[in-house]
């Protein structure tokens, strides 16, 4: 009976641990995928988001520009008139201060307070956000890969790993294009 205690304590010593590894790796491997789903979801939604946006800015700015046009085209045609007012060119003058107060709200002003620079500006801090998510995505997964990596390399999951899972070490993530900017390379 004592033997038979003994026998079951030193598998439970073996099995349990190896179970606790084994799922351990699993669960690794699977925060790694999720992980890289995450930058593929946050590279997708920039990818939609921000043609959108300058799509928006370009509207935008050929508003700007055909408003700015028929205030420059008004105030021409106020200064044709002269001294003398003519009727047909006070009727054309009317016409487009007509044409362009339809489409416009001005304050009394020099020119309308157009915004398209506020546009760009935002545009800009869209482009930074995508970029800032997408980064942040990227030092999550990287941070899974390093978890993962090191729960099958180190002992004992690297024993677990090889009799059992059989998982290969991930790449975290590289960028070639930012790694030319440095003359510096880790000897890895």
């Amino acid at each position: 009976m004592n033997e038979l205690v003994i026998l079951l304590g030193l598998v439970a010593i073996i099995v349990i641990p190896t179970i606790l590894l084994y799922n351990g790796i699993i669960g690794k491997h699977n925060a790694v995928d999720r992980a890289w789903a995450s930058v593929l979801t946050q590279e997708r939604q920039k990818n939609k988001i921000i043609p959108q946006v300058e799509s928006l800015v370009e509207q935008y700015k050929l508003h700007e520009s055909s408003v700015l046009t028929a205030v420059t085209e008004l105030r021409s045609a106020i200064a044709e008139m002269g001294n003398g007012v003519e009727p047909e060119k006070l009727a054309k003058a009317e016409q487009r201060t007509k044409e362009l107060m339809q489409g416009l709200q001005v304050t009394v002003e020099a020119y309308p307070d157009l915004k398209a620079s506020d546009v760009y500006l935002r545009l800009m801090a869209e482009i930074s956000e995508q970029q800032s998510q997408i980064g942040a995505a990227i030092r999550i997964f990287n941070g899974n890969v390093e978890d993962f990596n090191n729960a099958i390399e180190m002992f004992p999951g690297s024993l677990v790993n090889g009799m059992l899972c059989r998982k290969q070490k991930i790449q975290s993530f590289q960028d070639s294009e930012a790694q030319s900017g440095f003359e510096y390379k880790p000897n890895l």
